[in-house]
């Protein structure tokens, strides 16, 4: 119903949000690979369907399975509950069904009805119009995300393949996992039925158009299709950020774009054979393929240009949401520290253990709480988790880089190396920097909804994309719902770079971290054709943007002015890296 939808947001941010915005109409996403946190929602749920609690123990066998797929049967439970009593609401001032129907897109051809159906005299024709109307309520899609690169995400996609979830869709995120995608491939519930219908569908995560062919390819092989690539900036996001190799949105968009049809028919071919192996059915029609586009997006403009220039179905608005307690999970503390976040306290950190680049709030408790056991000489985090346990560096088992064991065993190594001062700082920093994400992302709903979580454990981290120093009050979702169709203005001021502009700054300033870097510790000769494909991608992607300029914003002449001085930059930085001799530190 609607043209966009909330992505997931670190654990405990988008838990529940199908339960606060599905009703009307408004698809979201789950992640799910938290069962403690998952269980946590469990018990607050319960009593508001007057059923009684049963914890799920993690002594039962497939415990984290089982908590999965009842938490996601109790929240499909409730939306269906709201959903019915909304079609019976009355059509009067302040009712959920009227705040149903005036939030959706002007355009959308409900929108046309209800506003006929106001503008009827007749009481009779009035009534027989709103029927129709009710008729046509559709609640929002309860979606999952599953990211890849956890610990055991199969137990997780299991949880989900057994609930009663119908249109919904499992969303993997951080590339590919060929024995996850191994595993789905005996998962029938992903099966179209006869008529071609999937009841769960597939949605994979890119951020650039190699990644989503070769997936798809994958998939497609083993008879499994995707219904949806999920087009994501690889920096200008919430959360992890997987940077592309200098590759900028536009072009991306642009190449998804221009080979929809080339990818269907490739995917296709290779599904269709993969049915008739499977299971002797002949298929006459690829099934649909959908592409949606998120990361950065804060302007009606933006969001339409996107949807309509690059034929993207749907667009994904996160980090604003955020600041919507209607539609999120965010406790107050953490809710006003992002009202008032700058560009100085939303930085692009190493605090993630799994090694990728992490979008990070500056002045968040879990942070004050690192640096005061830094300060004590006891740095690292308590362990309860361990869906992040991956670092085999010294330990015969598996452990988590922000765990105190792992930090200890670094920084010891790192004092036995003989490293420059200033390379040992660097590389101090990194370990120091690494935080316990499994806790800190979901403690903001413990803390919110007065539920133990951890014990001892209450601090918070938050994710947002930098796009949040922008939006700094809260609102209602229908606020931030007009504001994305452009009925009303919730940006202060009007001095916010372009989302195309605000993720090539991004890449230029990644640019010169990783050169100088590199200069620092002597590497830069051993990687000089990554940088040089990177100054020629960014580059590439200007003159793109320049040759485009008229139909990407009505404010071309800024727009061309920022690109311009991005230019220059570049020029600068690959005289001074790439064109004079660098000497290698020692």
């Amino acid at each position: 119903m609607h043209t966009f939808h909330i992505p997931v947001m670190g654990l405990a941010y988008t838990i529940d949000s199908p339960i606060k915005v599905a009703r009307f109409g408004i698809s979201s996403v789950i992640s799910i690979v938290e069962d403690r946190l998952v269980e946590m929602m469990r018990k607050h749920y319960y009593p508001s369907i007057h059923r009684e609690y049963t914890p799920i123990s993690i002594h039962e066998t497939d415990y984290r399975e089982k908590r999965i797929t009842d938490y996601l049967n109790l929240v499909n439970t409730i939306v269906q509950a709201q959903v019915e009593k909304l079609r019976k609401a009355a059509f009067e001032k302040g009712s959920e069904i009227v705040k149903y129907f005036e939030m959706l897109p002007e355009d959308a051809v409900v929108k046309q009805l209800y506003r006929k159906m106001l503008q009827a005299t007749n009481t009779t024709e009035q009534q027989d119009l709103q029927a129709i109307l009710r008729t046509k309520i559709k609640p929002g899609a309860i979606d999952v995300n599953i990211m890849t690169k956890t610990v055991d995400p199969i137990t997780a996609l299991k949880g989900y393949a057994n609930s009663d979830l119908t249109d919904s869709s499992v969303v993997f995120s951080a590339g590919m996992d060929p024995r996850l995608y191994n595993y789905l491939e005996g998962c029938t519930q992903f099966d179209a039925d006869a008529a071609g219908i999937f009841r769960k569908k597939i949605i994979v995560k890119v951020s650039d158009y190699r990644s989503a062919l070769i997936q798809g390819k994958y998939l497609a092989k083993k008879g499994i299709w995707v219904s949806e690539f999920r087009i994501e900036s690889g920096l200008n996001c919430g959360g992890h950020a997987f940077a592309t190799d200098g590759y900028l949105l536009g072009p991306i968009l642009e190449e998804f774009k221009n080979n929809k049809p080339d990818l269907i028919t490739s995917l296709f071919e290779l599904y269709k054979a993969a049915i008739l192996r499977k299971s002797g059915r002949e298929i006459a029609v690829a099934p649909p393929l959908r592409y949606s586009v998120q990361g950065g997006i804060g302007t009606c403009e933006e969001d339409t240009f996107l949807r309509h220039q690059y034929d993207m179905d749907s667009t994904g608005w996160g980090t604003p949401f955020l600041l919507v307690p209607e539609a999120t999970t965010v406790d107050e503390t953490t809710l006003q520290q992002l009202c008032a976040a700058t560009e100085k306290e939303v930085v692009l950190s190493n605090s993630s253990p799994l090694g990728a680049r992490f979008h990070y709030l500056k002045g968040t408790s879990a942070e004050n709480e690192r640096l005061a056991r830094v300060a004590k000489g006891k740095p690292g985090s308590p362990c309860t988790e361990k869906h992040l346990t991956f670092n085999t560096e010294f330990t015969a088992e598996p452990i988590c880089t922000a765990s105190v064991k792992y930090q200890q065993l670094k920084i010891a190594q790192l004092k036995s190396l003989g490293l420059p001062e200033e390379a040992y700082k660097r590389q101090l920093e990194n370990v120091l920097e690494k935080e316990c994400l499994c806790v800190g992302l979901s403690n903001a709903a413990a803390i919110l909804y007065d539920q133990p979580f951890v014990k001892t454990m209450h601090t918070v981290t938050v994710c947002p994309g930098p796009n949040i120093v922008h939006f700094s009050k809260v609102v209602s979702l229908q606020t931030m719902t007009d504001h994305i169709y452009g009925r009303t203005n919730i940006l202060p001021y009007d001095n916010r770079p372009h989302v195309f502009i605000a993720e090539l700054r991004l890449y230029v300033a990644y640019l010169k971290e990783q050169l100088e870097l590199d200069f620092l510790t002597g590497q830069l000769s051993k990687r000089m054709k990554y940088f040089t494909a990177f100054f020629q991608n960014l580059q590439d992607g200007i003159r793109y943007y320049q040759q485009q300029a008229d139909i990407i914003t009505t404010a071309k002449d800024k727009l061309l002015a920022q690109l311009q001085q991005a230019l220059t930059t570049l020029e600068a930085m690959h005289t001074q890296y790439l064109e004079e001799p660098v000497p290698c530190q020692q």
